[in-house]
């Protein structure tokens, strides 16, 4: 019997894609389009990772559809403004796929706007599935990650990400922990959730995947 493929994976927003700022922005024109008050970018950005319905029953729960609503019609008319792979991601990703291991993304977007995005910054091609979080518990809870392994029939080796739900999600998923300090979460709030590798960067990464055999 073939043994499943050997997987890492990555959550998307402040771990593959500097994208935080198209985000805030879409977050907050919904919030100015109804008169509401805007919360600052601090504000927002402590948020990002959780669903977005959470995000804004934050700041107006009594306009919670209708943000929602806004935010997705303008969000993918306007989310490759300024967003863009980190550096070397592209190449990591390539060099991942090139020692034979298969790559997904496991993020809280919704899938289809997941896959949009991911294809609007021309990176389908490098990653084998990408998963979003489709009316089934949210990270820190592991099901977006047991999903994406399951469409893939794989064997899931590192979590990467860059909020503490991550961490918590990979763990409790059964992989070891890649955090990485350039997203949403600061070093010292990453550390709270003990990843088994707290890093800057993606570099170190490929110091535990070997090509296989």
């Amino acid at each position: 019997m073939t043994p499943p493929p050997k997987t890492i994976v990555f959550d998307l927003d402040g771990t593959l894609v500097d994208s935080l700022p198209d985000i805030i922005a879409s977050f907050q024109y919904s919030l100015t389009s109804l008169e509401l008050p805007t919360p600052s970018d601090a504000e927002v950005r402590m948020l990002i990772g959780q669903p977005l319905e959470d995000m804004y029953a934050h700041f107006a729960p009594a306009h919670v559809t209708t943000l929602c609503a806004i935010y997705r019609e303008h969000y993918p008319r306007n989310f490759v403004n300024r967003s863009r792979p980190y550096p070397g991601v592209i190449e990591l990703l390539r060099t991942l796929r090139e020692r034979g291991y298969k790559l997904a993304i496991a993020t809280t977007k919704r899938t289809d706007m997941a896959r949009r995005f991911v294809e609007a910054l021309g990176m389908m091609p490098a990653v084998d599935h990408v998963q979003g979080t489709d009316g089934f518990p949210h990270k820190p809870s592991p099901d977006v990650i047991h999903r994406a392994l399951a469409a893939l029939g794989a064997e899931g080796l590192w979590m990467v990400g860059d909020t503490t739900a991550d961490i918590l999600a990979g763990r409790a998923a059964g992989l070891r922990t890649y955090g990485v300090t350039w997203g949403n979460h600061d070093a010292g709030v990453l550390a709270t959730a003990t990843p088994d590798e707290l890093q800057p960067d993606l570099a170190r990464l490929l110091a535990h995947l070997p090509p296989l055999a």
